[in-house]
C-alpha cells in the first residue's frame, strides 16, 4: 500500500506544490494548514511521515514535534524558513528525523522523505533478528523495542537504531562518522552535533529509568556502550 504523508505549513502555495511533488511520487498525501489541525490529522489516522514546517502562528512546528513524540514516533521532517543552527540543533534534540530549509526544490524533499521511510521501512516484520541484552539493557530487534530493567523505553526510529549499532559491538568505539555511515550509508550530509543531539536524547530517556552508564563518550573519538548495570 502507499506510504501516508501528511504535509504541514501554514502557506497554501507551499502545501500545493508538496502535495502535488508526493502525489506524483506515490504517496497518499493530506494537507493541514497550522499545528492544530495537524494534531487533529495525526490523531485520526497516523501518517507514515510528517512533513511540518517550524514557523507557524499560534503552535509552531516545535510544539507539534514535541506533542507528537509524546505520544509516538512518527517520522518527521522539519521545513524552515531561515538556515538557524538553533532551530536545526533544537528540532533534531525533539527526534525529528531530517531538515530541510527554505527554498528547497521538491524533488529534494521527496528525496528526503523517500530515505526518510526506507529507513521506517525496517521496522516490517520480514525483519527479524535475535534480542540484544547488555546489562539491564534489551533491545527487541523483531519488534523495535528497547527496555531497561524490563521496563520499557520509549525511542524514536534513530534513537534505536543508535543504541542498536552500539549495542551490537559493545566493546567498539563508534566515531560520529562512523555511526552517520551506520544510519544513512556513505556521504549522508548530517554534521556531529546531530549525533550528539540523539545521543543525548539517548541517554536523558535511560537516566529517567534509572541508568546512569548507559554510553561512554571517548574524547576525540566517539562513542561506545556503557557497562549498562545502572
Amino acid at each position: 500500500m502507499p506510504r501516508s504523508v501528511l504535509v504541514v505549513d501554514d502557506d497554501p502555495h507551499i502545501r500545493q506544490l508538496l502535495v502535488f511533488a508526493l502525489g506524483k511520487a506515490g504517496f497518499d498525501t493530506s494537507e493541514a494548514a497550522d499545528g492544530e489541525a495537524a494534531l487533529a490529522a495525526v490523531e485520526a489516522g497516523a501518517p507514515d511521515l510528517i512533513v511540518l514546517d517550524i514557523n507557524m502562528p499560534r503552535m509552531d512546528g516545535l510544539e507539534v514535534c514535541r506533542r507528537v513524540r509524546a505520544v509516538g514516533d512518527t517520522p518527521v521532517l522539519f521545513l524552515s524558513s531561515r538556515d538557524d543552527e538553533i532551530d536545526r540543533v533544537v528540532g533534531i534534540e525533539l527526534g525529528a528525523d531530517d531538515y530541510v530549509v527554505k527554498p528547497f526544490s521538491p524533488r529534494e524533499v521527496v528525496a528526503r522523505v523517500q530515505a526518510i521511510l526506507r529507513r521506517t521501512g525496517a521496522r516490517a516484520p520480514v525483519v527479524t533478528g535475535p534480542a540484544i541484552r547488555h546489562g539491564r539493557l534489551a533491545l527487541d530487534l523483531d519488534g523495535w523495542r528497547a527496555s531497561w530493567a524490563e521496563e520499557d523505553v520509549a525511542l524514536t526510529l534513530t534513537e534505536f537504531s543508535i543504541l542498536r549499532t552500539l549495542a551490537a559491538h559493545p566493546a567498539k568505539v563508534f566515531s560520529r562518522d562512523a555511526i552517520i555511515d551506520r544510519l544513512h550509508g556513505p556521504g549522508f550530509a548530517i554534521t556531529d552535533r546531530t549525533i550528539d543531539s540523539h545521543i543525548r536524547n539517548l541517554r536523558a530517556k535511560f537516566a529517567a529509568a534509572g541508568a546512569a552508564d548507559l554510553i561512554e563518550t571517548r574524547a576525540g573519538i566517539g562513542y561506545r556502550l556503557g557497562s549498562c548495570t545502572g
